[in-house]
């Protein structure tokens, strides 16, 4: 990972690398494939994670939003996938390195507006990993969500999904079953763990 690519929030960092590897990993013919996002298929979901990424980065610097409605996306991709994503994650990476540990008020795209550093970051985190998680299912490839990961994005989703719900953003939580902690942070976000194409 190059430096401009490190955001200095772990957990961003985790999931940032998580988005970018499952990326890299869909093969030519795999991006009209569905995926748990029941509308949307792997271009779409790509799009929309891309897109918040920089509307993460757009709340902190004030510029280089969404070139298109992350909640609409086109499903028409002109750039190379992988550099598509790879903007926005430096975008994203870039804006949360100005935000200091202890700041309590870091803009946020999202309906909340304002919230801890450490929340607002890793609800950037959470996005990235969660669509990450999307992309993989629907790919064939291996869960990039590791048990550490979840452990560290499950605060963060108690702390901020449920009054999102109500925008779509997330699923009503799905039944709890057991499981390890990943399955957990999929059920909560509205997700099948053994979801397939």
């Amino acid at each position: 990972m190059s430096i401009d690519t490190v955001s200095g929030w772990d957990v961003l960092d985790n999931a940032h690398s998580a988005l970018r590897t499952v990326i890299a990993g869909v093969a030519a013919g795999d991006w009209g494939r569905p995926t748990p996002c029941s509308k949307w298929d792997v271009t779409q979901v790509l799009q929309h994670a891309a897109g918040d990424q920089r509307a993460y980065a757009a709340a902190i610097t004030g510029e280089g939003g969404p070139t298109e409605d992350p909640f609409s996306p086109s499903g028409h991709l002109e750039e190379v996938p992988s550099v598509f994503v790879e903007e926005a994650i430096r975008a994203a990476a870039a804006a949360w390195k100005t935000v200091g540990e202890d700041v309590q008020d870091a803009p946020t795209p999202l309906p909340q507006g304002r919230m801890p550093g450490w929340l607002g970051a890793g609800a950037a985190a959470l996005d990235a990993a969660v669509h990450a998680w999307d992309i993989a299912v629907a790919t064939g490839q291996p869960s990039p969500l590791t048990v550490e990961l979840a452990r560290a994005l499950t605060p963060v989703a108690t702390g901020i999904v449920e009054p999102l719900r109500a925008y779509g953003a997330y699923a009503a939580a799905l039944e709890s079953e057991s499981g390890d902690e990943v399955a957990a942070l999929l059920r909560y976000l509205g997700r099948d763990p053994g979801w397939t194409a």
